[in-house]
């Protein structure tokens, strides 16, 4: 089996589902395709294409690492560390944060993806009519 191919296949499953999604769940929806494919040649790949800036690599609080399609509009994610909500947001702000950071540290920055971790507004509305009780 081409390691090329499964290396499309993995593009086009996070490309569709534009999700972020474990190594464990893109090896389970690998699998009916390609049953041959074992889940050492899924990590292999997806190492890859990680290097290779085809696909982001993030830790977002849920124990694994996730993976997701590179293309479009770069942007970065909030995530709530109560329900676990994740909030899209927009790069611009970001690149000025990071072009600000280079331009004072002298620092070339490699981070393509930001993740920051805090609490949602639902989840804030919830704790504050929990105090008041």
């Amino acid at each position: 089996m081409k390691t090329s191919s499964v290396e499309l296949i993995i593009l086009d499953l996070l490309s569709r589902e534009q999700a972020h999604l474990t190594a464990q769940e893109i090896y389970q929806q690998l699998k009916p395709r390609l049953p041959a494919v074992n889940p050492s040649t899924v990590y292999r790949a997806l190492e890859r294409m990680a290097h290779t800036g085809k696909i982001s690599v993030s830790d977002m609080g849920q124990g694994a690492m996730v993976y997701e399609a590179v293309g479009g509009e770069r942007h970065h994610h909030l995530v709530c560390q109560e329900c676990g909500a994740v909030l899209t947001i927009e790069d611009q702000p970001v690149s000025n944060l990071f072009a600000h950071l280079e331009n004072k540290y002298h620092f070339d920055m490699i981070t393509n993806h930001l993740i920051l971790f805090g609490i949602c507004q639902q989840c804030q509305k919830q704790r504050n009519s929990e105090e008041k009780r």
